[in-house]
């Protein structure tokens, strides 16, 4: 009877692993962020009727971008896309990102009344219509003003917040970046 020796070597069987695909971690990373920081925004709307105001509703846009467009990189990049192509990807998602945070921080400093807001949601109150229908429409609108703020937490609003969230996902994109153009 002949005897077999079997030696497995550690270093060849991780020549054949894959690699971790930076632009779809990246972009994944960004889509999932996006998907539960907009999960969170609506439970405070719908659960704990904490309403929205103009800007907050403004801020959510870039979130609304990130989900399908990370979504689309990442598939983009599972499926070998030229670089050129997923770095356009991932600099748009950073764009958005680092943009949506400008808007958080522009929000935080019009709650902490640095500097004046937008007239429609932090300006004096004008045209409030005819007497006769004032009590009527006092009754039906609620004006959400963009300069008080409706929730803290640790000293932070949810602007300040998303400008912390946005902020993250620009580092991830970057992250992303980077890695991608050192493969």
């Amino acid at each position: 009877m002949q005897e077999t020796t079997v030696t497995l070597n550690a270093t060849a069987s991780q020549s054949y692993a894959p690699q971790a695909n930076p632009a779809m971690t990246a972009a994944l990373a960004i889509a999932a962020i996006s998907a539960a920081t907009l999960a969170g925004a609506w439970f405070f709307q719908l659960v704990l009727d904490i309403r929205p105001c103009p800007l907050c509703l403004e801020q959510r846009y870039a979130y609304y971008l990130a989900i399908p467009l990370g979504v689309l990189v990442a598939f983009a990049a599972a499926r070998d896309t030229p670089r050129s192509v997923l770095l356009a990807g991932l600099a748009i998602l950073a764009a958005a990102a680092l943009g949506n945070a400008w808007l958080g921080a522009y929000h935080a400093g019009v709650e902490w009344k640095w500097w004046q807001g937008p007239t429609d949601c932090s300006g004096p109150l004008v045209n409030l219509g005819s007497a006769g229908n004032l009590l009527e429409r006092l009754d039906t609108v609620k004006v959400i003003r963009c300069d008080e703020v409706q929730w803290r937490f640790l000293g932070l609003s949810l602007a300040g917040y998303n400008v912390l969230i946005s902020l993250l996902m620009v580092a991830i994109a970057g992250w992303g970046i980077f890695r991608l153009q050192r493969r």
